[in-house]
């Protein structure tokens, strides 16, 4: 699907900005499992924002606002793990993963608002694939879909999770438009041709097939994105995990997998040239992988609100529109 834009006049940059909206809705990735063991705490920038992260003793993770709602400590500089909570530094007032005071060490009665509701400030949680993800609202509202399934990333015969991580100087809304954006393949990453996109918006997901089934993808809301790889029977899954830093920040973390087909067979090769060309790494090709080329835009363009678009540029306009609707406060996509 191209798309045409008719508009009066064109924007001078300094009439732009290059990060207008605020941080969407969604599930985030905020740390991998294995940063955080049982017993630990450590302090986060997401969202905009402070936050701490622990997990209790039984394995359950959580993702604290760091004020103490007693005095106002932080829970980060100085707080403990004790049991399945985290215990304030200051007077030891202690609360759960859900934000529960469970003890006030000298307090015979507790106070009654920490009676009937929690009290100290927290994000639902859900572990997967090797992730812990929060689910952000601005306004608290609790999550309104679900994590997706990826079952290659929990099913046997398939090789050890590959992984990658990087800060990218722009917002998440930006990166996904790449997944409509067909054109630039070719003059920005070098493809030998303009491949055809297909796209469908569905509700909290959003359906991509590019170059008539190569890669075929998924995204679930703002901060999960999965896309198959596929050439001559073999598939190779990209999981991308995009979380807001800040309104102008983004950390995206990549995992990738595929069948584990015997050393030297020619599935085998395949699969690791599609695993290597995703990450731009491939050997004797022309094409350049997005971190060689792609980051390079992001970190240093503006966006416009108003593009001027032409019948060769893929869905564009439809993907902002999908995606605004993840911004709790309604703006022009």
């Amino acid at each position: 699907m191209n798309e045409m834009t008719t508009i009066e006049r064109i924007q001078t940059g300094d009439e732009l900005e290059r990060c207008p909206f605020p941080i969407p809705i969604g599930w985030f990735a905020v740390a991998l499992s294995d940063e955080l063991k049982p017993g630990e705490l450590r302090n986060l920038h997401v969202f905009g924002r402070e936050w701490v992260l622990f997990r209790g003793e039984d394995g359950k993770a959580g993702l604290a606002d760091p004020y103490c709602p007693h005095l106002g400590a932080h829970l980060g500089h100085g707080g403990e793990v004790v049991g399945n909570t985290i215990r304030c530094p200051f007077h030891h007032w202690e609360f759960d993963a859900e934000g529960w005071c469970k003890k006030i060490p000298y307090a015979k009665v507790m106070p009654g608002i920490a009676r009937k509701k929690p009290v100290l400030k927290t994000l639902p949680i859900e572990e997967r694939y090797g992730a812990v993800f929060a689910w952000y609202h601005p306004n608290g509202d609790e999550p309104s879909f679900p994590l997706p399934d990826a079952p290659e990333l929990e099913a046997d015969g398939y090789v050890p999770v590959r992984r990658g991580q990087w800060n990218i100087g722009t917002m998440i809304q930006e990166i996904g438009e790449n997944g409509v954006d067909n054109a630039h393949l070719k003059f920005l990453h070098k493809a030998p041709i303009i491949p055809p996109v297909e796209a469908r918006p569905d509700g909290h997901k959003f359906h991509t097939n590019i170059g008539q089934g190569y890669i075929v993808g998924e995204s679930h809301g703002p901060g999960i994105a999965i896309q198959r790889f596929n050439n001559q029977g073999v598939t190779m899954l990209m999981f991308a995990m995009s979380t807001p830093i800040d309104t102008e920040m983004t950390l995206t973390r990549m995992a990738f997998t595929f069948l584990d087909h015997p050393e030297g067979s020619k599935e085998r090769g395949i699969a690791e040239h599609l695993y290597q060309h995703s990450i731009g790494a491939a050997d004797g090709e022309d094409s350049a992988g997005f971190e060689s080329v792609d980051l390079i835009v992001w970190d240093n363009k503006k966006y416009r609100p108003q593009p001027l678009l032409c019948d060769g540029d893929g869905p564009i306009l439809m993907w902002r529109k999908w995606f605004s609707q993840f911004y709790a406060e309604p703006v022009k996509p």
